[in-house]
């Protein structure tokens, strides 16, 4: 019988991400926490518990940043690698424009999906086809062209998965769960190729396993989300973040089983504030403010909403350095200011 095969699957560390090289204010910035988590999710591999490493795309939050950033997300990377457990890299979005990649490929261990392509790796006795290509827009029309530019039916394995940084029919996101339904950078469920045992998704933020189209019928091989490493929105801030460690059984006695095992990764909490202006005076507002800040966790991620008439008086109230002197320095404040809001 076959020793399992195990997948580290991370997608959308967004590295980069309000951590600016030469700040302009001296405040608590949430860059580190997308790094220290980016660096969590990859211990498994640099523990050997699993045989290799993808990440599905979107390592940066932009496509142009500075090389000390790209240096930086390369050093766990090349620690896995030189652990001899392979990476494989689906460039995202973000990485599919001055994103200088070719760096990577440098190291024999760190492969990148810079054209349609698959990749062999044997883990025991077992040989695993890595397919993929790189984030495509417009992806509904050309996306079986694409698979098939992948190679992958010239190759031959035990086992397959194709490798993506795309969105599928299904998908859900956001604090009111929209769905995914059609559009042209959306696969149509129905597309979803049966030559592979999964799909192995970034680009939705939101960890979720799609097994179904929109019209319940089941897709020919799952679709497995981790979602990203950390909030990067409001939008996601009831959402649990973290990795997905998938577990592949193949024996000629058992069949094909495969396991999903999601791990969890500390994340800071999030919460808005909903302001009511009517009837406030600039002291009630700074003294609310004083009070609710005080009530919540030290560590939170805050996001002040205004709703009603916002005079003058309350706007100097709600200035960035205001609300950084009236919060815990430990605590990131923001506003959410609606461009249609009334002035009083």
């Amino acid at each position: 019988m076959s020793s399992p095969i195990r997948i580290l699957l991370i997608a959308d560390t967004h590295l980069g991400f309000d951590l600016p090289f030469r700040p302009r204010i001296q405040r608590r910035r949430r860059g580190p926490d997308f790094f220290e988590n980016y660096e969590r999710a990859l211990r498994p591999a640099l523990e050997h518990e699993v045989d290799l490493v993808i990440h599905g795309g979107d390592v940066f939050f932009r496509s142009r940043i500075p090389m000390a950033l790209v240096e930086m997300a390369m050093k766990p990377l090349i620690r896995v690698a030189e652990g001899c457990v392979p990476v494989f890299i689906v460039p995202g979005n973000h990485e599919r424009s001055r994103i200088p990649l070719q760096l990577w490929t440098r190291h024999p261990k760190i492969h990148i999906f810079d054209r349609p392509r698959t990749f062999q790796h044997i883990v025991g006795d077992t040989s695993i086809a890595l397919s993929g290509f790189p984030f495509t827009r417009r992806i509904r029309d050309v996306f079986q062209k694409l698979v098939e530019r992948t190679g992958h039916k010239e190759v031959n394995a035990d086992v397959r998965f194709l490798c993506i940084h795309q969105v599928v029919e299904g998908a859900q996101v956001g604090a009111i769960n929209y769905t995914f339904r059609r559009g042209p950078d959306i696969i149509r469920g129905k597309d979803i190729p049966g030559a592979f045992n999964a799909v192995l998704a970034g680009h939705i933020h939101r960890r979720q396993v799609l097994t179904h189209d929109l019209q319940n019928l089941p897709l020919a091989a799952p679709v497995i989300y981790p979602g990203s490493v950390d909030r990067t929105s409001f939008a996601e801030r009831n959402e649990e973040k973290g990795y997905v460690v998938v577990e592949f059984n193949h024996s000629t006695t058992l069949g094909k089983q495969q396991e999903i095992f999601y791990k969890p990764l500390p994340t800071r909490p999030m919460i808005m504030l909903r302001l009511e202006t009517n009837g406030r005076s600039a002291r009630d507002v700074e003294r609310w403010l004083r009070e609710r800040f005080s009530e919540l966790d030290q560590d939170a991620v805050v996001q002040v909403k205004p709703i009603g008439p916002v005079s003058d008086q309350i706007l100097q109230i709600l200035s960035a350095s205001n609300l950084r002197a009236l919060a815990p320095p430990s605590m990131n404040v923001s506003l959410s200011f609606s461009s249609r809001q009334r002035r009083g």
